[in-house]
């Protein structure tokens, strides 16, 4: 197994927020934080184990959702229920890593955004610091006796932190005292990242009122270092930092109103696509790239996900780039009993090739089952993640008429807008 791991904090009830639900299943533009965070882990080069913290009361929905993001990687996947605080749910995540694992990165879901670059700077930092072992510096040397002193913990920890940039006062009641030297003053971010075995000692002696895991390793004695953080990296706490997410979101994607006139991107095109297919009780049931237990399945070459299929197909058209067919034909044995997905990330990748690059889709599902209402965000969530920009999902039957309407296959018809990269 890796060498190396991530702890996914997404326990926190998001009181501040004021949403009314555990902020790691908030959206941020229609994906869910803890989807998004998750799937920045999972772009790493080098394998890496991943534990999630879940709150307690909502481990089926988050192992499915997680399950579900992490497809073929699932194996690196562990999902673990929270403590009553952040301390108590870091310490539960570590609880479950093997001692093989080296090093450890722990991270706020809630950091949605921190972009891959980061962690890896993270890993790199601690590694090279493991490499080094304790040195002849002064840093060291101080770690060194603090470590002694206080018979705990040694080894180098690392945060990833930004520059105080605003003029900081001290104040006393509401007068200001002086104004502080900003020159030695760091906003710091997560991953931090440790040894693993450091940090479990750390957490096994620490007091409770420690903010963050640095605080903790550095109270137990360990030196904690920085590397550059980046300005995406934010914590989303409030109402004003979700609009603020939602909008660097919108300008990764390309996703703003476009002036037509003066814009030279708004080469926007569109194309339809739709898809049909039977039951066949014999395999498994699979719809928008979900899986629906105890649900008939529907027959193909692939995995029978018509709507899958119907989005890839409007990709396809949209960029004029013919069909799924065509593409990905039941005569090449690659693409027997292939996911859905694969044909919908073939497609966006035939439109890069092209020079084009999604900017949404809209799906209908036709049919008296699968119910998909209660798994609608769930849906959308995995549609997104394949195509690339967000997708919206809707449901409805024809009362009884038609093949659907007997109950004798799906149908899924989408449209998708695609524009010049």
């Amino acid at each position: 197994m890796a060498a190396r791991a991530v702890v996914v904090v997404a326990a926190g009830s998001g009181t501040r927020l004021g949403i009314g639900t555990a902020k790691a299943f908030v959206p941020v533009a229609g994906e869910r934080m803890l989807v998004r965070a998750l799937r920045t882990v999972l772009t790493l080069a080098e394998p890496t184990l991943v534990v999630v913290v879940a709150p307690a009361d909502r481990m089926d929905e988050c192992r499915a959702l997680v399950l579900d993001v992490a497809g073929a990687a699932a194996e690196y996947v562990t999902v673990v229920p929270g403590g009553a605080d952040r301390h108590a749910s870091v310490q539960a995540g570590l609880a479950v890593l093997p001692d093989s694992v080296a090093t450890v990165l722990v991270h706020d879901a809630a950091r949605c955004l921190t972009p891959a670059s980061q962690f890896e700077r993270v890993f790199v930092a601690v590694a090279e610091a493991l490499a080094a072992g304790p040195g002849d510096g002064a840093a060291a040397a101080a770690a060194a006796a603090a470590a002694a002193a206080v018979s705990r913990v040694r080894g180098v920890g690392v945060v990833p932190a930004l520059p105080v940039t605003d003029t900081v006062k001290r104040v006393a009641g509401d007068v200001v005292v002086e104004t502080v030297d900003r020159s030695a003053l760091v906003g710091v971010q997560t991953p931090q990242g440790f040894p693993l075995a450091a940090l479990r000692q750390a957490y096994a002696v620490a007091e409770q009122a420690e903010t963050d895991d640095a605080g903790v390793f550095q109270a137990a004695g360990g030196v904690v270092r920085t590397v550059p953080g980046d300005a995406d990296a934010f914590k989303i706490t409030t109402r004003w930092d979700l609009g603020r997410a939602e909008a660097v979101v919108a300008e990764r994607a390309g996703t703003r109103p476009l002036d037509t006139r003066a814009d030279p991107r708004a080469d926007l095109r569109v194309g339809l696509g739709v898809d049909v297919h039977a039951f066949d009780p014999a395999v498994p049931c699979r719809v928008g790239t979900l899986d629906f237990p105890g649900e008939p399945g529907l027959s193909g070459h692939s995995d029978g996900d018509a709507v899958a299929h119907a989005v890839c197909d409007a990709l396809l058209s949209a960029g004029g780039l013919g069909d799924i067919g065509g593409r990905f034909g039941t005569a090449d044995p690659r693409f027997a009993g292939a996911a859905g997905d694969v044909f919908v990330r073939g497609a966006v990748e035939l439109l890069r090739d092209a020079g084009l690059e999604p900017v949404r889709v809209t799906v209908q599902v036709i049919g008296n089952r699968p119910r998909i209402g209660a798994r609608r965000d769930e849906m959308q969530d995995a549609l997104a993640a394949a195509v690339g920009a967000p997708v919206a999902v809707s449901g409805t039957t024809t009362d009884g008429l038609g093949f659907t309407g007997r109950g004798e296959g799906l149908t899924a018809i989408a449209t998708a807008v695609v524009r010049s990269r």
